[in-house]
C-alpha cells in the first residue's frame, strides 16, 4: 500500500522502502536489560544492525501513527536505516485562519500543517527533510518549490515575493538554506572505526592471546590496528575537512530579496525558502541556492560545479499562458532558466522591467550543489561479486572453525582437560581459522594500485571501485575533447546566394571575408562576452569571431558592440539580445543592429534544424549532399541564417518562435575537429583486448560516424545501420527505420564499390561485423515504443549522436542492465551525470565537478583508460591471490593445530608468532607489490571467489597441506627413535643429539614436525599463488617479495638444521635425527612440484577451461551473451531497408530479453 508501507515517487524520484512503527515501553525496558545483561554486547549488535532494534524495540504500524520509521534500499544489499520521526511546532506563525498558507490548497506547507495542532511530522534522510503529507498520507521531499507550477503561475505567485509570514512558516518546515557538513570530531571517528565489526574481533582475539600469555602477537596486533585505526581517522577527518571548506562559502551570503508589500530586504542566505525573489545585483554574486530566472538576462560561471569551463548564459522563464509544468513546457531547455547553487553570476542585464529577478528552487542539500555534496557523503555501494564471495567465504571459515570447536571440545573434555581450559582452546581455534588480518591484507592491493594511479596522473576518490576497472568489457568515450582536440580549427565558409552555394571560401586565408549577410553572421551570432577585459565564450564562437578580424566590447547597457578591426561598410554592431544555444532545439540565436540600422536576428546550429526553420526557396536544392560530403569527411558543420525585423518592437518581447521562423538560409561553415593523437591506438589496444568502445556524443552523427571510422572504432570492413526513430505528431504510434548507410547514394560523394551486393552485406551482416548509429532522439523513442528492440540495438550500438546529458547517463544505466561492466571516459559539463552512474567514471577535466566521478586524470588524453583497466585487472588478481593465501596459511595452521589437539598438544607461542609475524604478515605486505603487466589481453580475469579454477585451487592445496601434515605426523611415530613420552629418546640412537631440554608440555616430535612442515607449506603456497602472466609481471620482477621468500626459507632451513639448544628451547622444537629433517625437505619439495604443476597445467590452463566449458556446453549467465547467441541465430537480424510500428510489433520476447533489470543501479544515493 502506497503511504503505509512504502514511500511515495511523488516528489521524490528515487525507490525505497519505508516501514512504520511504534514504540513500546515494555519493550524498551526488556531491550535496556538484554543490554546490561550482555554488557553491551546486545547493544553493539544493534547498533550493527537496527532493523532489529526496531523490530524488537518497537511494534509495526502504519506511517500516520509511526514515532519511528525503517527504510530499506531496494538494491541487492538491501540495507536498512532508522529514523526518528520529529515534529515541528507552527502555532507561533499561524494563529487564525487568514495566516494559514492553506489559502494555496495545492501548496505542500499547507497539506503538511495538521490540524487543529498546527504540528508538522517530519524525517530527514540522508540530509533531505521529508514531511507527512496529509492528505496524501504520504512522505514528501520539502526544501523545493513543487513541480506543478506553471510559467505564468511562477510569475503571477511569486513575482512580487513571499509576505512575512509565509516566509517564515516556510522556513521552519523547510529548514534553513544551508549545505551544512560540519567537521566530525576526532572522538566520533574514533568510535565509529573502532566499533567496525573487523576491530571487535580483533579485539575479542588479543583477550583471547592475552588470556594464554601470547603477548607479543597481540601487541603486534595491537599496534598494527591502532596504526590501521590512526591512518583511517586521518583520512576521514582530512576528506571531512576539505568538503567543510568546500561548501562553507555558500552558507552565509548577504542576498537581497523582494516581499510582498515590504519592497526590497536584505538578509542572509540560510533565511531563503522555496518561493522567495531573490534581486540579483551587478557585478559578481555568489549563488547560495537554485533559482528560476524570471527578469533579465545573466551570465553565469558554472566551472565549479558542472565542470563547464566557459560562462553560460541563462535567459529568464518565459511567461507562457498554458497548463502544463514549467518544467513539461522548456523541455530539456529547462536548466538554460536554472541558475545553480555554488555558480558565480559573473554579468547581469536587466530587461525593460528594471531589475534582474530569481524565484528560489531549491534550498539547502536539494540544490545541484547539495546533491553533488551528498553523493560524496553517501556514495552509491558498489555490487561487486568479490566483496559477496568473500563474506560467504568467511562464513565458510567461521563454518570450519565450528566443527574445529566441537572437535576441541570433545578432545580436551574426554582428556579430562580442566573447564576453563577448553574453552581457552575451543576459542583458540576461531582466531587459527579466521585471520584477523583478512580484510587489512585485502585492502593493500588496492592501496598500492592507488598509489601507483596517483603517480601517473590518475587519481581515485573511490578505492573500492579500483578492482571494478579489472573487470570493464565496455568504455563509452565522449567525442569533443576526449576523442577529438578540445579546440575547432576553421577549415571553410560555403555561403549560399539566391537558393545556390557559392565557391568555398577556405580558411587561413591572406585576405578577409568579403562583407556580406554571412560575414554578419560570424560576427555577431555567438554568446561571447567581455569579462576582465577578455573576450570569453564558446571555443567555437571564438574561432568564428576571430576570423572575422573584428573586436568586441561593451555598450552602456551592458550590450555586447562588436566593432570592425578594418576598414567595414559599418561603424560596429550592438547584440541586442541573446536565445542561447539549445541543445534539444540544437541552434542559437542573436538580436543584433547595426549602429544606426534596422534590428535582425542571426541563427545558428545543427545544419537540418537551421534549414527546416528557413524559407525553402532559399535553401539550395543540393543541400542535404553537400552537408553530407563535408560530414562525411568527419568536419563539423554549422548552418547559418538571417532574418529581418520590425524596427520599434522591443527585443526582450520577442518569442523565440517569432525569431526563429521564416529565416533566410546563409551557408554553413565547417569546421575541422582533430583526432587526437593517442585516441587510434587506444582504441585499438582496447579492441584487440576484446573491450567494447562506444561513442556518446552531442555532435551530428555523420561528423560521429566519421569520426568513429577514423579512430578505428568501426573497422573499414564493417557496415554501419542508421536506426532512425520517428513519432507520429498527436498520435501515441512511432516508426523504427533501418538504413544502412552505404547504400545512400548521395551526389558528390564518391560512388561506391560495386561488389557490396546484396548477397555479401548479408554476409557481413551475419558474422556481426555491422555497427548501429543512431540519434539521442531515435533513441528516446526506442526507449520508450520499442523496448523489446533496445537489448538487441545496445548489443551492436557503437555510435549515439545527437545525445542529451540526461540521455548519456540513460545508455549508460542500460548497458549496465545487460550486465556489461560500463566505463565511461567525457570532460565536460554534460558527462558529469554519466560519469557518476558507470562503473568507473574517467573525467579528463580537474574541474570542480569532476569530485562526482571516481576517477580524475590530470593529462586530458584517454590514455588514462587502458591504464586503468591493466592497474584494476593486477588489483584484482592480486585481492584474489591475497586471498587464497591468506585462507590457505589459516588452514593450514587450523589443520596442524588440530592434528596436535589429538595428542592434547599445541604449537607454542613463538611458533604461532613466527608463523603470524615473521612470515604471514610480510607477505601480506609484500605480495601485493607486483606491477601491472603491460599488455591488455583479450580476457578478463575472474570476477568471482565461487568460478571453478580458483575453488579448485584453493581446495587442492588445502588437500596437499592436509595430505602433507598427516603423513609427516604418523609417519614420525613409525620412526625407531620416536617415543611418545620421552623428547630425548633420539640421543639413545644419534649422538649428534645430545643437549638436555626441557619440556613445557609443547615439546614433542609431532610438533616439531608439524610446524616446520606448515611454517614452510606458508612459503610455498605464497609462491605458487603469485600469479604473474597474463594481469601482472612475472614474480619475479617483485624484488623487494623475492628477497622475502628468500630469507625466510634460509630462516626455516636454519630452523630445520640447526642444533643451537637455546634457540630449539625457545622455539619448543627438538632435536631429530639428519635423516628425518632431509625426509621433511623431501616431503615439502613434492609438495611445491605438484602444487607448482597443478597451477600451472590445470588452474591456469586457460585452453582446458575453454574445453571443459565446451565440452559441457556452459552458457553464459551475462544477458549480452545469451542475447548474442540468439541473435547469431535469426537470420532476420539485423533488419535491413524495413520499418517497424510500435502497433505492429510485439512487445516481448523470448527469454525475457526485454524486462531486464538491475536494482543495484537503479535506486540512487537517497532512495527510500
Amino acid at each position: 500500500m502506497i503511504g503505509q508501507w512504502h514511500i511515495s515517487r511523488l516528489q521524490n524520484p528515487d525507490t525505497g522502502d519505508i516501514f512504520g512503527y511504534k514504540t513500546q515501553g515494555c519493550r524498551r525496558a526488556l531491550c535496556i536489560a538484554g543490554y546490561i545483561l550482555s554488557c553491551g554486547a546486545l547493544r553493539l549488535l544493534f547498533y550493527w544492525k537496527p532493523e532489529w532494534h526496531v523490530w524488537i524495540s518497537c511494534i509495526q504500524c502504519s506511517l500516520e501513527e509511526a514515532d519511528i520509521v525503517l527504510l530499506r534500499t531496494t538494491d541487492d544489499f538491501r540495507t536498512y536505516s532508522r529514523k526518528t520521526v520529529t515534529w515541528i511546532s507552527m502555532s507561533a506563525f499561524i494563529k487564525s485562519r487568514s495566516d494559514n498558507p492553506a489559502i494555496e490548497e495545492d501548496s505542500i506547507f499547507s497539506k503538511a500543517i495538521m490540524k487543529p495542532s498546527l504540528l508538522v511530522k517530519t524525517i530527514q534522510v540522508q540530509k533531505i527533510r521529508y514531511v507527512w503529507n496529509v492528505y496524501a498520507k504520504q512522505f514528501q521531499k520539502i526544501g523545493v518549490l513543487e513541480d506543478h507550477y506553471t510559467c505564468s503561475a511562477i510569475h503571477d505567485k511569486f513575482g512580487s515575493g513571499l509576505t512575512c509570514n509565509e516566509q517564515n512558516v516556510r522556513r521552519v518546515i523547510c529548514g534553513p538554506n544551508t549545505i551544512d557538513v560540519p567537521v566530525i570530531p576526532i572522538w566520533k571517528l574514533l568510535i565509529k572505526e573502532v566499533l567496525n565489526p573487523f576491530y571487535v574481533f580483533q579485539l575479542f582475539s588479543v583477550c583471547l592471546w592475552f588470556a594464554e600469555d601470547y603477548m607479543e602477537y597481540a601487541n603486534a596486533i595491537i599496534f598494527m590496528s591502532l596504526l590501521s585505526i590512526f591512518l583511517t581517522v586521518y583520512d576521514l577527518r582530512k576528506q571531512s575537512i576539505k568538503l567543510h571548506r568546500l561548501v562553507e562559502s555558500h552558507n552565509n551570503v548577504m542576498v537581497t530579496v523582494c516581499r510582498n508589500k515590504e519592497g526590497f530586504q536584505e538578509l542572509e542566505s540560510h533565511h531563503l525558502v522555496p518561493g522567495d525573489m531573490l534581486i540579483l545585483k551587478e557585478g559578481k554574486t555568489l549563488l547560495p541556492c537554485d533559482a528560476i530566472l524570471v527578469s533579465g538576462q545573466c551570465t553565469v560561471n558554472e566551472s565549479m560545479l558542472t565542470g563547464e569551463s566557459i560562462p553560460v548564459t541563462k535567459i529568464h522563464l518565459p511567461r507562457a499562458d498554458n497548463f502544463q509544468p514549467w518544467r513539461v513546457y522548456c523541455a530539456e531547455d529547462y536548466r538554460k532558466h536554472v541558475l545553480l547553487c555554488g555558480t558565480e553570476v559573473i554579468q547581469t542585464k536587466a530587461d525593460d522591467r528594471g531589475v534582474v529577478k530569481a524565484v528560489v528552487l531549491r534550498t539547502g542539500f536539494n540544490t545541484a550543489k547539495g546533491d553533488l555534496v551528498r553523493s560524496i557523503l553517501y556514495p552509491k555501494p558498489m555490487n561487486f561479486k568479490l566483496y559477496r564471495d568473500a563474506l560467504r567465504f568467511l562464513m565458510c571459515l567461521i563454518a570450519f572453525a565450528a566443527i574445529g570447536m566441537i572437535y576441541t571440545v570433545c578432545v580436551f573434555a574426554l582428556n579430562g582437560e580442566e573447564t576453563g581450559e577448553v574453552v581457552k582452546k575451543a576459542l583458540d581455534v576461531i582466531t587459527i581459522a579466521v585471520p584477523p588480518a583478512l580484510p587489512a591484507a585485502l585492502t593493500t592491493g588496492v592501496i598500492y594500485t592507488q598509489q601507483r594511479l596517483k603517480k601517473k596522473g590518475i587519481f581515485c576518490i573511490s578505492p573500492q571501485r579500483i578492482n571494478m576497472c579489472g573487470q570493464l568489457n565496455l568504455v563509452c568515450f565522449d567525442k569533443t575533447g576526449t576523442l577529438t582536440e578540445d579546440g575547432l580549427d576553421l577549415w571553410g565558409l560555403l555561403p549560399s546566394e539566391r537558393s545556390c552555394f557559392q565557391d568555398i571560401y577556405s580558411f587561413p586565408a591572406d585576405h578577409g571575408l568579403p562583407w556580406s549577410p554571412v560575414f554578419k553572421a560570424l560576427a555577431v551570432c555567438h554568446s561571447l562576452i567581455v569579462w576582465e577585459d577578455k573576450i570569453q565564450g564558446d571555443p567555437l564562437d571564438m574561432k568564428m569571431f576571430e576570423a572575422t578580424n573584428w573586436n568586441a566590447g561593451q555598450g552602456p547597457t551592458h550590450a555586447t558592440v562588436v566593432r570592425p578591426g578594418l576598414k567595414a561598410p559599418v561603424e560596429g554592431i550592438t547584440i541586442l539580445h541573446q536565445f542561447p544555444f539549445s541543445s534539444a532545439l540544437q541552434r542559437m540565436s542573436v538580436i543584433a543592429q547595426e549602429i544606426g540600422g534596422d534590428p535582425q536576428a542571426f541563427i545558428k546550429g545543427a545544419p537540418e534544424t537551421v534549414a527546416t526553420l528557413c524559407r525553402a526557396e532559399t535553401v539550395p536544392s543540393n543541400f542535404e549532399s553537400k552537408l553530407l560530403l563535408y560530414t562525411a569527411q568527419g568536419f563539423r558543420v554549422i548552418g547559418l541564417a538571417c532574418k529581418s525585423l520590425q524596427a520599434g518592437k522591443l527585443p526582450a518581447a520577442l518569442t523565440r518562435e517569432e525569431v526563429e521562423s521564416d529565416l533566410t538560409f546563409l551557408g554553413l561553415l565547417i569546421m575541422e575537429n582533430r583526432l587526437k593523437r593517442e585516441t587510434k591506438p587506444v582504441l585499438e589496444e582496447l579492441t584487440a583486448a576484446r573491450i567494447r568502445s562506444v561513442m556518446v556524443t552531442g555532435d551530428n552523427i555523420q561528423t560521429a560516424i566519421t569520426v568513429a571510422k577514423n579512430a578505428g572504432m568501426i573497422a573499414p570492413t564493417h557496415r554501419v545501420i542508421l536506426v532512425e526513430a520517428n513519432k507520429e505528431p498527436g498520435s501515441f504510434s512511432a516508426s523504427v527505420t533501418w538504413k544502412s548507410l552505404q547504400e545512400n547514394k548521395i551526389e558528390d560523394c564518391r560512388s561506391l564499390d560495386d561488389s557490396h551486393t546484396e548477397p555479401g552485406i548479408r554476409l557481413a551482416l551475419g558474422s556481426g561485423q555491422y555497427h548501429f548509429a543512431m540519434s539521442g532522439k531515435s533513441y528516446q523513442i526506442v526507449a520508450q515504443h520499442f523496448r523489446h528492440l533496445l537489448p538487441k540495438l545496445l548489443l551492436n550500438g557503437t555510435v549515439f549522436a545527437r545525445m542529451s546529458p540526461s540521455q548519456k547517463s540513460s545508455l549508460v544505466e542500460e548497458f549496465q542492465k545487460l550486465d556489461y561492466f560500463v566505463g565511461m571516459c567525457g570532460d565536460g559539463a554534460n558527462d558529469c551525470g554519466a560519469l557518476k552512474v558507470a562503473h568507473a567514471g574517467i573525467s579528463l577535466s580537474e574541474q570542480e565537478a569532476s569530485v562526482a566521478s571516481p576517477f580524475t586524470s590530470r593529462t586530458p588524453s584517454i590514455a588514462c583508460v587502458p591504464e586503468l583497466i591493466r592497474e584494476g585487472r593486477a588489483a584484482l588478481v592480486t585481492s584474489f591471490c591475497m586471498f587464497k593465501y591468506m585462507a590457505l596459511y589459516s588452514i593450514i595452521q587450523y589443520l596442524g593445530v588440530l592434528l596436535l589437539y589429538w595428542q592434547l598438544n599445541a604449537f607454542g607461542n613463538y611458533q604461532f608468532l613466527f608463523q603470524d609475524l615473521a612470515i604471514t604478515t610480510v607477505i601480506g605486505v609484500t605480495m601485493s607489490f607486483t606491477r601491472a603487466y603491460p599488455k591488455l589481453v583479450p580476457y578478463r580475469p575472474p570476477s568471482q571467489l565461487t568460478s571453478p579454477p580458483l575453488l579448485l585451487s584453493v581446495v587442492l592445496n588445502i588437500l596437499f597441506s592436509l595430505s602433507m601434515q598427516i603423513f609427516g605426523f604418523v609417519v614420525v611415530q613409525e620412526q625407531p627413535w620416536y617415543s611418545k613420552t620421552n623428547i630425548h629418546s633420539v640421543t639413545l640412537f644419534f649422538s649428534a643429539c645430545l643437549s638436555e631440554q626441557i619440556d613445557n608440555g609443547f615439546k614433542s616430535y609431532e610438533n616439531t614436525t608439524v610446524w616446520l612442515l606448515s611454517t614452510i607449506n606458508c612459503l610455498i603456497v605464497a609462491l605458487v599463488f603469485s600469479k604473474g602472466k597474463p594481469f601482472r609481471q612475472p614474480i619475479y620482477t617483485n624484488y623487494v617479495f623475492m628477497l622475502v621468500l628468500t630469507v625466510q626459507l634460509g630462516i626455516c632451513l636454519f630452523l630445520v638444521f640447526a642444533d643451537i639448544d637455546d634457540l630449539y628451547s625457545k622455539m619448543d622444537l627438538v632435536c631429530t635425527p639428519t635423516t628425518w629433517r632431509i625426509s621433511m625437505v623431501g616431503m615439502l619439495a613434492v609438495t611445491l612440484a605438484v602444487s607448482f604443476l597443478v597451477e600451472e597445467a590445470v588452474i591456469e590452463n586457460r585452453p582446458l577451461w575453454l574445453l571443459l566449458k565446451k565440452t559441457f556446453r556452459y552458457r553464459s549467465k551475462s544477458h549480452y551473451k545469451r542475447l548474442q547467441q540468439v541473435l547469431e541465430q535469426d537470420p532476420a537480424w539485423p533488419p535491413l531497408n524495413e520499418t517497424f510500428f510500435s502497433d505492429s510489433v510485439a512487445v516481448t520476447v523470448e527469454g525475457n530479453m526485454g524486462g531486464h533489470s538491475n536494482p543495484t543501479f537503479d535506486s540512487s544515493e537517497d532512495s527510500l
